[in-house]
């Protein structure tokens, strides 16, 4: 598989590595506009992008895989007010798009056991619903899109609930998310219920970079030779 990586950050290198040990061939790196005005033309050789750049360049590269005519998976967050116009494009070019807050398969699994949970627990309202996101010092966007997925998914399910927001909730139907940026931390992310009398809670903690990195080529290689939309839950079930 030639792969283009548009990113060369933490999550870029990681993907590069874990693509060499699997004999896949990297044929293009950018990470800059100089990148893309010296070698940006290579593109269209490649058989899939994995996009994991910046929100303020991700929109362009998507178009720019568009363009070229080559499938884009995208693990960039941030962007997501811009996602219908995307999608809409996508179709409209008959391209493809495959994209993911959160490329674990044990984030996956995790969105699972929270969608399960938040049914359960839409029975019992003295429960207090809150959500928690660890990161490390260099990820841009807050609430991180993992977050604002177990937020949105909760929010689907649970009565009690009809947005989140990122800080001090007001009033009971916000569903307070609290974001930390720590040194070094790939990312946790924690949905708590609490009442007077006890706390439920689960977590996901990453413990390195090496799952979103597996979870990005296994998306890379499922998404080749296909057209459309997908998401993680397309390619897992």
């Amino acid at each position: 598989m030639k792969i283009a990586l548009l990113g060369y950050g933490k999550m870029g290198k990681e993907i590069e590595k874990m693509a060499n040990e699997k004999k896949h061939q990297i044929i293009l790196k950018i990470d800059t506009l100089d990148d893309w005005a010296i070698t940006g033309n290579e593109l269209k050789y490649a058989d899939v992008a994995i996009e994991f750049s910046m929100p303020d360049v991700v929109i362009n590269n998507i178009k720019s895989c568009f363009k070229a005519n080559v499938p884009v998976v995208v693990g960039t967050t941030g962007w997501y007010e811009q996602l219908e116009e995307i999608i809409d494009l996508c179709k409209e070019k008959k391209q493809t798009l495959f994209y993911a807050s959160n490329f674990s398969l044990g984030v996956n699994i995790f969105f699972e056991i929270n969608r399960k949970l938040a049914k359960l627990m839409n029975k019992y309202h003295q429960y207090e619903i809150l959500a928690e996101e660890t990161h490390h010092i260099e990820k841009i966007d807050a609430p991180s899109g993992t977050a604002i997925k177990l937020a949105n998914d909760i929010i689907e399910i649970h009565s009690g609930k009809s947005k989140w927001v990122n800080k001090p909730s007001i009033t009971p139907d916000e569903l307070e998310i609290i974001s930390v940026r720590h040194k070094n931390v790939p990312g946790t992310h924690i949905v708590k219920y609490g009442s007077e009398y006890d706390t439920l809670e689960i977590k996901h903690t990453a413990k390195n970079r090496k799952g979103f990195a597996e979870g990005a080529l296994l998306a890379a290689e499922w998404v080749i030779g296909k057209k459309g939309v997908f998401q993680m839950k397309d390619m897992l079930t």
